[in-house]
């Protein structure tokens, strides 16, 4: 006859918290050590027939359990909400993401540890070193993240000051601190950035704004504009023809690429692009872009492979735009003198 003491009636919830954190299929604990666990760290004292039963209570209940065969197996849960290489991939996810602080970081990864065991948590800690990463310094924007999906959510418009950063290292407001009032649509994470695309009320027109560099956000009585819900576009798209989230009039531009660009261009502009292919080694495509100074960084660096053949102003401008950098350099490079 078993001796119970503790507390008895929490004994189920106990033996399912330490087959959770202490087993999975390289370490399963036998009746024997889980009764041992239980009368040392819950002070309940149970015999081996009520582990029996207590397990195949779990088991009805849904628990994954397993039970090895060997003269020295136990039983271990074989199957959880997240497998280990999904955690993986999330503590990478965590540690490479610049907007999240290091602490934050932390607490992220120690919880995404309680979802697995043990020894798998061990194998979770450290797994990548992430180089180049600079880590944001506070965290205003999660409670910014939070408060922009509850404002979409709601059909509500926000209102919030807009900052940057200057050479002294420090935030300023811009516009001497005015507020913006936007209609939020969609956010998305871009270069390591999250972005609020949004239709500004003052300016009358569709923008994005860098959620870190919010300030003052509150959530407004005011329904978002119908014009922003008519104007709303496919957050993917809109990433797509914005080039380091810099705004631009939406332009369709004809570009000719070599052929070893073609999964350059799919990148950029998605599967559903149409590629001309010529018969010189190069292909054709049409694409609509937020025409930028940054779209312009992109097709330079991509360099000779690429150019732009239409429409005629477009390469006007881009001409000016490389006259410009070169003007910088004098009309000589020192090698040349």
């Amino acid at each position: 006859m078993e001796t119970v003491l503790g507390r008895p009636g929490l004994k189920t919830l106990y033996l399912l918290q330490i087959l959770l954190d202490r087993t999975d299929e390289e370490h399963a604990l036998n009746a024997t050590q889980l009764r041992e666990i239980l009368r040392k760290e819950y002070d309940i004292e149970v015999n081996r027939q009520t582990i029996y039963s207590e397990i195949g209570k779990l088991t009805d209940y849904g628990l994954d359990i397993v039970q090895k065969e060997e003269k020295l197996g136990g039983y271990y849960v074989a199957s959880r909400q997240f497998e280990l290489p999904e955690l993986k991939i999330l503590v990478d996810v965590v540690q490479a993401a610049r907007f999240i602080t290091e602490k934050k970081s932390a607490q992220l990864i120690r919880k995404l540890e309680g979802l697995c065991s043990r020894e798998e948590a061990r194998q979770l800690r450290g797994q990548v070193v992430i180089f180049n990463r600079n880590k944001a310094g506070n965290e205003t924007i999660y409670y910014n993240v939070d408060m922009l999906h509850s404002a979409i959510y709601q059909d509500l418009q926000i209102t919030f000051q807009y900052a940057d950063w200057t050479v002294q290292k420090k935030m300023v407001l811009r516009h001497g601190g005015a507020f913006y009032r936007v209609s939020p649509m969609h956010l998305v994470w871009d270069d390591e950035n999250y972005y609020l695309i949004g239709r500004d009320e003052n300016e009358g027109k569709t923008k994005h704004f860098r959620v870190d560099k919010m300030r003052g956000m509150s959530i407004l009585a005011e329904h978002r504009s119908r014009r922003a819900l008519e104007d709303d576009e496919n957050p993917a798209a809109f990433a797509r023809k914005t080039f380091g989230m810099f705004g631009g009039e939406d332009v369709t531009v004809r570009l000719r690429c070599a052929d070893h660009l073609a999964g350059v261009i799919l990148d950029r502009f998605g599967p559903d692009v149409f590629m001309k292919p010529g018969s010189d080694g190069h292909f054709t495509v049409s694409v609509t872009v937020a025409l930028s100074r940054q779209f312009f960084g992109w097709v330079t660096a991509i360099g000779a492979g690429l150019v732009i053949e239409g429409p005629e102003e477009v390469r006007r401008e881009y001409l000016s735009y490389l006259e410009d950098i070169r003007a910088q350099y004098g009309q000589s490079s020192p090698c040349q003198k």
